[in-house]
């Protein structure tokens, strides 16, 4: 069988995607669009006039003829997965869906974060979304993000911190991290908060969190933690802050991260009671003014999930439902 994912992959999840396909032995390609950029300052110029006078983004149009003389090399395949078809466009993905017996796409933002026209969505055999909201609305195929991370059991983990979180800038995040940091000081937790943003943010955000000691709790970056450095972070700590951004109903990625490393999780998200893996033991849902924190959820030991229920949420497991591969190997 030859199968191949179409995806930006700026964080390096969906590569793993394509691992587990090898390790099932089955052919599989990936088509990395993050590879694709203007590989000099004459490239980048044009591209900047381009959008700003014709209204035409060369860039999105170089990775666009990337995909269609990658699937010319590589030919017709069984299953092509695409995992961000806002970016292309119409004709595009009509002349990739001729490459294939069967087209899929996963959602994992809600449409009302990134738009996709119904002339597209009609192209496709099967949409999967991790978003509740868009399932409802849309009658898409529900289906969550996955576990990609080893697992490790926490009482091997050094967990010197209790609470930590990484995030890049949001407003709505913003003003809620101000609220819990508050709480977190009152309690006297330890915790460690990281804030990516832009060249002109760091500023603005030492404002607003002006009360916490500099450098001891929150740290301001404009620079990217690569991916598979995070695992490090979170296994000095008993618990990892999950936020939801505005308009998100789904399971972010972080979610399935602490599953696999059995770390606690602090969620602004009511839609994971739903879930079949809530524990309140484990998982703590914030009210809005962050009061039903307590230290005495950090001191109960992590109860650890039951093995069916835990490797349902697998990339394994979600490999075998996307592409409709039966049984697990």
């Amino acid at each position: 069988m030859k199968i191949c994912v179409i995806s930006f992959d700026f964080w390096g999840y969906d590569e793993h995607i394509v691992d587990t396909l090898r390790s099932k032995n089955i052919e599989a390609y990936h088509i990395k669009l993050a590879d694709v950029t203007h590989s000099n300052f004459s490239e980048r110029a044009t591209n900047a006039v381009s959008k700003i006078f014709l209204n035409k983004n060369l860039k999105t149009e170089k990775r666009q003829k990337f995909v269609l003389d990658s699937l010319e090399k590589l030919g017709h395949q069984d299953q092509i997965l695409v995992l961000n078809p806002d970016t292309f466009d119409l004709s595009t993905l009509e002349k990739i869906q001729k490459y294939s017996d069967r087209l899929i796409t996963y959602l994992y933002d809600s449409l009302d974060r990134l738009h996709v026209e119904k002339e597209k969505l009609k192209l496709f055999d099967k949409i999967f979304s991790f978003d509740i909201a868009d399932v409802q609305k849309y009658g898409f195929e529900k289906l969550t993000n996955y576990i990609y991370l080893p697992h490790l059991c926490n009482t091997k983990q050094d967990q010197k911190m209790d609470l930590f979180y990484i995030t890049s800038y949001d407003n709505k995040r913003v003003a809620f991290i101000k609220l819990l940091t508050k709480r977190l000081l009152e309690l006297s937790l330890k915790f460690q908060i990281i804030v990516i943003g832009k060249k002109g943010w760091k500023h603005q955000l030492k404002n607003i969190f002006i009360s916490v000691p500099e450098n001891l709790h929150i740290i301001f970056s404009i620079k990217k933690i690569n991916h598979d450095k995070l695992p490090k972070f979170y296994k000095n700590s008993r618990a990892l802050l999950d936020l939801t951004r505005e308009n998100q109903y789904g399971l972010s990625f972080r979610v399935f991260e602490a599953m696999a490393l059995e770390k606690k999780i602090i969620t602004d998200n009511e839609f994971i009671k739903t879930y079949d893996f809530y524990n309140p033991n484990n998982i703590l849902v914030l009210n809005e003014t962050c009061s039903n924190l307590d230290q005495s959820f950090f001191e109960i030991p992590y109860e650890k999930i039951p093995e069916e229920i835990y490797y349902s949420y697998t990339l394994d497991c979600w490999v075998s439902k996307v592409f409709e591969l039966g049984n697990k190997n």
